[in-house]
């Protein structure tokens, strides 16, 4: 079986040459989604932890949707933060209000810079049934 390589109308503009989500098998997995502006990628990424991890969610929720998925098929989470021991709780806060009891597996990591800018990078796994 052939990846399925999926570029969506509705995310965030990639800011490197990689597409939105990769199928294989049963399995989609989502690229890191950074918080930037899905409708217009010139707009600043938001101040603050806090709102950056939101945008990233909604964004990470725009490639779900448009693969046909929702955070309850995400079996695995990836967290990159640049600031871990300032962000970490904070973070985590409102990752816990999007994944409510859904408790996929997870990792997150501390990085020394993200791509433009930002705080916080989160990427999926998920499971097709």
């Amino acid at each position: 079986m052939d990846p399925i390589f999926h570029f969506l109308p509705d995310a965030p503009k990639p800011v490197a040459p990689y597409s939105h989500a990769v199928e294989a098998g049963p399995f989609i997995f989502v690229t890191g989604q950074l918080a930037t502006d899905p409708d217009d990628d010139s707009v600043p990424i938001p101040a603050g932890i806090e709102a950056q991890t939101r945008k990233v969610m909604d964004n990470l929720a725009r490639v779900l949707k448009g693969c046909g998925l929702t955070f309850d098929n995400v079996v695995f989470v990836r967290i990159y933060l640049t600031d871990f021991k300032r962000d970490y709780a904070a973070m985590n806060e409102t990752y816990t209000d999007v994944f409510g009891d859904h408790r996929p597996a997870r990792s997150a990591v501390a990085v020394a810079a993200l791509p433009i800018g930002a705080l916080v990078e989160v990427e999926a796994w998920a499971f097709v049934a």
